[in-house]
């Protein structure tokens, strides 16, 4: 019968050869001394191996669409020329050197008040102080992110700019060539924060009530949808549980699904968590597969899904009984940028090779 994972997927006008793609993943290597938000060298390798590697999309870490949006000073950011500059570059290379006529979108992002905060590898945490290039940081209300400075709440004049500058942004991701755009509302980042009712504490028209709270990220859609060709799909990443009492479940997440369905998303990336640091994940293989698949049934909209999917096999089950339209891989990626070649194999399809790379094309199991 062949393999579910590696059936060809149209969303809109874009046909992705396969299910298999590279979830975001932020690297923290844009140099501030050059400008801040600039994608390099770095950003080329990483995400052109994946292209080389059989991916059929490839999403870009977080662009933040303005400075004081991202998560530190050294991310990556669609807010000025420069940037969409070198985007461009990277997208050529995904295009041109696509073993599995690889597509790439880009996710664009807010960080709100988890912005201006140190890089993993920095050994340090927290907000990153002025002094060391930091900045202020904005949110639905007042209350900060444990260990992080507190924000400003944020004014109706400063909503209106930030939904204007995910529109920007996703004109500048069309001018570079992307091939699909992912708003990121998930992980605690501005939207998800004005979405979670253990965040958003605003009794005005963006808060208030669970309609209120999915106000912003309905509007950022609406926005976004409007400056991008209509043959171009557009993707939301929502966090479907705050994993925390009183925080966002499952249920509300299908209704928020529903109605991003309604404001013109095609596909709904489904990850969870980032809100609040006393959340209490239960970590497990494809633990976040559940959240996908309920939400691909009640609210009728194709589904990605995400987390702890190391193997061919767990990917290929995910798709073949209805939990998710595709996998977006991670961690495993990183591990082995050539996993869909790999995981081709394993399920005994036949995927194109590189032509640099096919005297490696596997003969015996590995």
């Amino acid at each position: 019968m062949g393999s579910a994972l590696f059936n060809p997927l149209e969303l809109r006008s874009l046909r992705l050869e396969h299910r298999g793609w590279v979830s975001p993943m932020c690297q923290y290597s844009c140099e501030p001394e050059t400008g801040g938000g600039v994608p390099n060298d770095w950003h080329l390798m990483h995400l052109g191996s994946f292209a080389t590697g059989g991916a059929a999309l490839i999403l870009t870490e977080a662009a933040a669409v303005n400075a004081a949006g991202r998560i530190s000073p050294r991310d990556a950011g669609l807010y000025n020329d420069a940037q969409a500059e070198a985007w461009e570059r990277i997208v050529t290379f995904v295009h041109r050197h696509g073993s599995a006529n690889a597509k790439i979108g880009t996710q664009l992002a807010h960080a709100g008040r988890k912005a201006s905060s140190y890089w993993p590898f920095s050994g340090k945490s927290g907000t990153v102080p002025a002094i060391e290039g930091g900045w202020s940081t904005v949110g639905p209300g007042t209350g900060a992110f444990d260990g992080y400075a507190p924000p400003s709440a944020m004014t109706e004049e400063e909503i209106d700019g930030v939904i204007a500058d995910f529109a920007a942004a996703a004109v500048r991701a069309v001018g570079a060539g992307f091939d699909t755009i992912e708003i990121h509302g998930a992980h605690g980042y501005l939207l998800h924060q004005f979405q979670s009712p253990l965040v958003n504490d605003r009794t005005d028209s963006w808060g208030g009530n669970e309609q209120g709270r999915n106000r912003l990220t309905l509007a950022v859609i609406d926005a976004v949808r409007t400056v991008i060709p209509d043959s171009m799909p557009l993707l939301l990443r929502i966090s479907a549980s705050d994993w925390a009492e009183g925080g966002i479940d499952a249920e509300a997440s299908v209704r928020l699904a529903r109605a991003a369905g309604e404001h013109g998303v095609d596909l709904v990336d489904v990850s969870s968590g980032g809100a609040v640091a006393h959340q209490s994940i239960p970590v497990g293989p494809g633990y976040q597969t559940g959240f996908s698949a309920r939400i691909r049934r009640e609210a009728g909209i194709r589904t990605g899904t995400v987390g702890l999917l190391t193997s061919a096999g767990q990917a290929e089950h995910a798709v073949a009984t209805g939990q998710a339209d595709g996998v977006f891989i991670a961690r495993a990626a990183l591990r082995d940028p050539h996993w869909w070649l790999r995981a081709a194999f394993e399920l005994g399809h036949e995927l194109a090779w590189p032509p640099q790379y096919e005297r490696a094309i596997p003969r015996h199991t590995f």
